[in-house]
């Protein structure tokens, strides 16, 4: 059996992104975990750590109702889980409890934010920290050139 280890935090493009790998004639064991989003410190300070972990998992338990129920049609087995952490400390502890696995990593890319690799061989982001306001310059420029 196939083992795969999905990270998503957006149901929309997990679900493009395991689109081609679910079409598969072997069975397969699918390990999903949901990164919710980080609430703010702001947040953080006001809100209860048992209202914040009630909330992660409500979060992940309807990110879950959308991805799983296709899955569990053709057959593939699934376990969810929930990331907390380090997740190349979460991939280690995951591969060593399920065995040899692939690792997918399906969060949606932010603009100007570099996600948290996944695992240790996975490269970090290259982007830039002048990404943003380089775009935002361009478009100014093209405006501006526009306008004339």
């Amino acid at each position: 059996m196939d083992k795969i280890i999905v990270y998503l935090d957006d149901v929309g493009h997990a679900q493009q992104q395991l689109a081609p790998m679910v079409g598969g004639a072997a069975p397969t064991h699918w390990v999903l975990v949901a990164c919710p989003p980080r609430l703010t410190r702001r947040v953080s300070k006001w809100v209860s750590y048992s209202a914040r972990e009630s909330w992660r998992a409500k979060w992940a338990e309807k990110a879950f109702a959308r991805v799983v129920p296709a899955l569990l049609a053709r057959g593939d087995k699934v376990t969810p889980c929930v990331a907390h952490g380090n997740l190349p400390e979460l991939t280690r502890k995951l591969v060593a409890e399920h065995g040899a696995a692939r690792v997918l990593d399906a969060r949606r890319p932010k603009f100007g934010q570099d996600l948290a690799p996944v695992t240790a061989e996975q490269p970090p982001g290259t982007a830039s920290r002048w990404e943003v306001p380089g775009a935002i310059a361009g478009l100014g420029a093209m405006l501006v050139l526009a306008a004339e």
